[in-house]
Protein backbone atom coordinates (compact mmCIF):
# COMPACT_ATOMS: atom_id res chain seq x y z
CA UNK A 1 0.00 0.00 0.00
CA UNK A 2 1.05 3.31 -0.70
CA UNK A 3 2.13 5.66 2.36
CA UNK A 4 0.40 8.90 1.75
CA UNK A 5 2.20 11.86 2.99
CA UNK A 6 1.00 12.39 7.29
CA UNK A 7 -0.14 15.78 6.45
CA UNK A 8 -2.39 14.19 4.19
CA UNK A 9 -6.48 13.84 5.76
CA UNK A 10 -6.40 10.62 3.69
CA UNK A 11 -3.39 9.41 5.30
CA UNK A 12 -5.96 8.26 7.93
CA UNK A 13 -7.58 4.88 6.47
CA UNK A 14 -10.88 5.40 7.87
CA UNK A 15 -10.96 9.22 5.88
CA UNK A 16 -9.17 6.92 2.65
CA UNK A 17 -11.97 4.86 2.30
CA UNK A 18 -14.66 7.18 2.17
CA UNK A 19 -16.29 8.08 -1.05
CA UNK A 20 -15.77 10.90 -3.16
CA UNK A 21 -18.79 13.09 -2.12
CA UNK A 22 -18.74 11.92 1.62
CA UNK A 23 -14.75 12.98 2.03
CA UNK A 24 -16.07 16.78 0.27
CA UNK A 25 -18.91 16.71 2.78
CA UNK A 26 -16.34 16.67 5.59
CA UNK A 27 -13.00 17.68 4.65
CA UNK A 28 -13.72 21.15 4.95
CA UNK A 29 -14.31 20.97 8.97
CA UNK A 30 -10.88 19.02 9.18
CA UNK A 31 -8.20 20.49 10.89
CA UNK A 32 -4.62 18.96 10.58
CA UNK A 33 -3.01 19.05 13.86
CA UNK A 34 0.03 17.73 15.77
CA UNK A 35 -0.04 15.14 18.50
CA UNK A 36 3.29 15.77 21.07
CA UNK A 37 4.59 12.30 22.91
CA UNK A 38 2.61 12.38 26.62
CA UNK A 39 0.35 15.06 25.78
CA UNK A 40 -3.66 14.44 27.18
CA UNK A 41 -6.19 15.30 25.18
CA UNK A 42 -9.20 14.37 27.35
CA UNK A 43 -8.52 13.32 30.85
CA UNK A 44 -12.04 10.89 32.34
CA UNK A 45 -14.80 12.44 32.14
CA UNK A 46 -13.81 15.46 30.14
CA UNK A 47 -16.11 17.00 27.74
CA UNK A 48 -15.43 15.64 24.44
CA UNK A 49 -14.94 18.69 21.83
CA UNK A 50 -13.52 17.17 18.85
CA UNK A 51 -13.06 13.99 17.00
CA UNK A 52 -9.84 12.57 15.81
CA UNK A 53 -8.71 11.03 13.00
CA UNK A 54 -4.94 9.34 13.60
CA UNK A 55 -2.54 9.34 10.51
CA UNK A 56 0.84 8.40 12.22
CA UNK A 57 0.05 8.82 15.74
CA UNK A 58 -0.35 6.48 18.26
CA UNK A 59 -2.49 7.32 21.29
CA UNK A 60 -4.05 5.04 23.42
CA UNK A 61 -7.21 4.89 26.06
CA UNK A 62 -6.16 4.29 29.46
CA UNK A 63 -8.61 3.40 32.37
CA UNK A 64 -7.36 5.16 35.87
CA UNK A 65 -7.82 3.41 39.17
CA UNK A 66 -8.40 4.59 42.46
CA UNK A 67 -5.00 3.37 43.69
CA UNK A 68 -3.11 5.51 41.42
CA UNK A 69 -2.81 2.89 38.48
CA UNK A 70 -4.30 2.64 34.86
CA UNK A 71 -4.67 0.00 32.53
CA UNK A 72 -4.83 0.49 28.68
CA UNK A 73 -8.18 -0.69 26.88
CA UNK A 74 -7.96 0.38 23.36
CA UNK A 75 -5.07 1.48 20.76
CA UNK A 76 -5.75 3.90 18.37
CA UNK A 77 -3.68 4.41 15.07
CA UNK A 78 -4.32 5.02 11.35
CA UNK A 79 -6.81 2.61 11.25
CA UNK A 80 -9.12 4.52 14.04
CA UNK A 81 -10.82 7.69 15.39
CA UNK A 82 -11.45 8.39 18.70
CA UNK A 83 -13.59 10.30 20.63
CA UNK A 84 -15.97 9.45 18.89
CA UNK A 85 -18.34 7.26 20.50
CA UNK A 86 -18.38 8.73 24.29
CA UNK A 87 -19.15 11.53 22.42
CA UNK A 88 -22.26 10.53 20.08
CA UNK A 89 -23.44 9.42 23.94
CA UNK A 90 -22.65 11.11 27.10
CA UNK A 91 -20.31 13.72 25.38
CA UNK A 92 -18.06 12.43 28.47
CA UNK A 93 -14.67 10.93 28.17
CA UNK A 94 -14.77 7.22 28.76
CA UNK A 95 -11.06 7.55 30.23
CA UNK A 96 -7.30 9.24 29.90
CA UNK A 97 -6.87 9.77 25.84
CA UNK A 98 -2.64 10.03 25.59
CA UNK A 99 -0.65 10.05 22.54
CA UNK A 100 2.89 7.83 23.04
CA UNK A 101 3.74 8.03 19.60
CA UNK A 102 3.82 11.55 18.14
CA UNK A 103 2.51 12.34 15.09
CA UNK A 104 -0.58 14.28 13.10
CA UNK A 105 -4.01 13.86 13.05
CA UNK A 106 -7.26 15.15 11.23
CA UNK A 107 -9.58 16.84 14.29
CA UNK A 108 -12.77 17.79 13.68
CA UNK A 109 -15.34 19.47 16.02
CA UNK A 110 -18.07 16.50 17.14
CA UNK A 111 -20.88 18.63 15.97
CA UNK A 112 -19.61 18.62 12.36
CA UNK A 113 -19.19 14.24 12.75
CA UNK A 114 -22.68 14.51 13.79
CA UNK A 115 -23.89 16.31 11.00
CA UNK A 116 -21.59 13.84 8.39
CA UNK A 117 -23.06 11.05 10.12
CA UNK A 118 -27.09 12.35 9.75
CA UNK A 119 -26.33 13.36 6.13
CA UNK A 120 -23.98 10.43 4.58
CA UNK A 121 -25.34 7.18 5.25
CA UNK A 122 -22.36 5.53 3.79
CA UNK A 123 -20.28 7.03 6.31
CA UNK A 124 -22.41 6.22 9.03
CA UNK A 125 -21.92 3.04 7.80
CA UNK A 126 -18.39 2.65 8.37
CA UNK A 127 -18.31 4.28 11.29
CA UNK A 128 -20.59 1.38 12.28
CA UNK A 129 -18.09 -1.23 11.30
CA UNK A 130 -15.35 0.41 12.98
CA UNK A 131 -17.47 -0.07 16.27
CA UNK A 132 -17.60 -3.40 15.51
CA UNK A 133 -14.23 -3.72 14.94
CA UNK A 134 -13.18 -1.27 18.06
CA UNK A 135 -15.23 -4.13 20.10
CA UNK A 136 -13.84 -6.99 18.97
CA UNK A 137 -10.28 -5.68 19.60
CA UNK A 138 -11.14 -4.70 23.40
CA UNK A 139 -12.90 -8.15 23.52
CA UNK A 140 -9.86 -9.81 22.29
CA UNK A 141 -7.46 -7.80 24.67
CA UNK A 142 -9.42 -8.91 27.67
CA UNK A 143 -8.46 -12.32 26.53
CA UNK A 144 -5.76 -11.94 25.59
CA UNK A 145 -4.27 -10.06 28.30
CA UNK A 146 -6.21 -12.97 31.26
CA UNK A 147 -4.08 -15.84 29.08
CA UNK A 148 -1.07 -15.01 27.11
CA UNK A 149 2.39 -15.04 28.04
CA UNK A 150 4.12 -11.66 28.22
CA UNK A 151 5.90 -12.49 25.34
CA UNK A 152 3.71 -13.07 22.95
CA UNK A 153 1.34 -9.72 23.92
CA UNK A 154 4.59 -8.04 23.78
CA UNK A 155 5.33 -9.06 19.96
CA UNK A 156 1.43 -8.19 19.38
CA UNK A 157 2.17 -4.80 20.91
CA UNK A 158 5.39 -4.35 18.55
CA UNK A 159 3.47 -5.88 15.75
CA UNK A 160 0.63 -3.30 15.96
CA UNK A 161 2.76 -0.14 16.54
CA UNK A 162 4.67 -1.37 14.00
CA UNK A 163 1.39 -1.47 11.56
CA UNK A 164 0.46 2.06 12.46
CA UNK A 165 3.89 3.68 11.57
CA UNK A 166 5.96 4.11 8.42
CA UNK A 167 9.47 3.44 10.21
CA UNK A 168 10.96 0.04 11.37
CA UNK A 169 12.44 2.09 14.33
CA UNK A 170 9.57 2.14 17.17
CA UNK A 171 9.83 4.72 19.36
CA UNK A 172 8.94 2.83 22.60
CA UNK A 173 10.54 2.65 26.20
CA UNK A 174 10.62 -0.42 28.59
CA UNK A 175 8.72 1.55 30.73
CA UNK A 176 6.15 2.44 28.39
CA UNK A 177 5.59 -1.13 27.49
CA UNK A 178 5.49 -2.37 30.58
CA UNK A 179 2.26 0.45 31.53
CA UNK A 180 0.81 -1.08 28.16
CA UNK A 181 0.85 -4.42 28.91
CA UNK A 182 0.36 -3.96 32.93
CA UNK A 183 3.50 -5.17 34.08
CA UNK A 184 6.52 -4.94 35.10
CA UNK A 185 9.67 -2.95 34.03
CA UNK A 186 11.94 -5.82 34.37
CA UNK A 187 9.87 -8.18 32.94
CA UNK A 188 9.64 -6.22 29.92
CA UNK A 189 13.33 -5.84 29.65
CA UNK A 190 14.11 -9.75 30.11
CA UNK A 191 11.63 -10.18 27.19
CA UNK A 192 13.30 -8.09 24.74
CA UNK A 193 16.73 -9.10 25.53
CA UNK A 194 14.97 -12.64 24.77
CA UNK A 195 13.80 -11.00 21.53
CA UNK A 196 16.85 -9.19 20.23
CA UNK A 197 18.91 -12.91 20.76
CA UNK A 198 16.71 -14.46 18.81
CA UNK A 199 17.46 -11.21 16.43
CA UNK A 200 13.68 -10.41 16.09
CA UNK A 201 14.87 -6.72 17.19
CA UNK A 202 17.75 -4.62 18.10
CA UNK A 203 17.42 -2.06 20.97
CA UNK A 204 18.56 1.68 20.46
CA UNK A 205 18.40 4.11 23.15
CA UNK A 206 15.13 5.51 23.36
CA UNK A 207 13.68 3.12 20.43
CA UNK A 208 13.12 -0.59 19.33
CA UNK A 209 14.06 -1.89 16.03
CA UNK A 210 11.78 -4.43 13.77
CA UNK A 211 14.64 -6.53 12.31
CA UNK A 212 12.67 -9.64 11.19
CA UNK A 213 8.73 -8.65 11.47
CA UNK A 214 7.94 -12.16 10.20
CA UNK A 215 9.85 -14.17 13.03
CA UNK A 216 7.90 -11.90 15.54
CA UNK A 217 4.43 -12.88 13.82
CA UNK A 218 5.81 -16.01 14.75
CA UNK A 219 5.76 -15.33 18.46
CA UNK A 220 3.11 -12.95 18.72
CA UNK A 221 -0.16 -14.93 19.97
CA UNK A 222 -3.31 -15.44 17.63
CA UNK A 223 -4.71 -12.12 18.99
CA UNK A 224 -2.41 -9.96 16.74
CA UNK A 225 -3.65 -11.46 13.43
CA UNK A 226 -7.65 -11.31 14.74
CA UNK A 227 -7.20 -7.62 15.51
CA UNK A 228 -5.99 -6.98 12.33
CA UNK A 229 -8.70 -8.86 10.40
CA UNK A 230 -11.15 -6.98 12.35
CA UNK A 231 -9.95 -3.40 11.12
CA UNK A 232 -9.18 -4.68 7.29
Amino acid sequence: MTQLHPRDHRANRLLAALEPEDFAYLEPHLEIVDLLKGQVLYEAGDTIRYTYFPHNAVVSLLNLLEEGGSVEVAVFGREAVFGLISALFTRESFGRYIVHIPGTASQVEIEWVRESVNACPRFRLLLHRFTEALLAQTFQTVTCNAVHTVEARCCRWLLSTHDRVDQDTLPLTHELLAEMLGVQRPSVSIVLRSLQTAGLISQRRGGIVVANRAGLEEVACECYGKIRRSYE
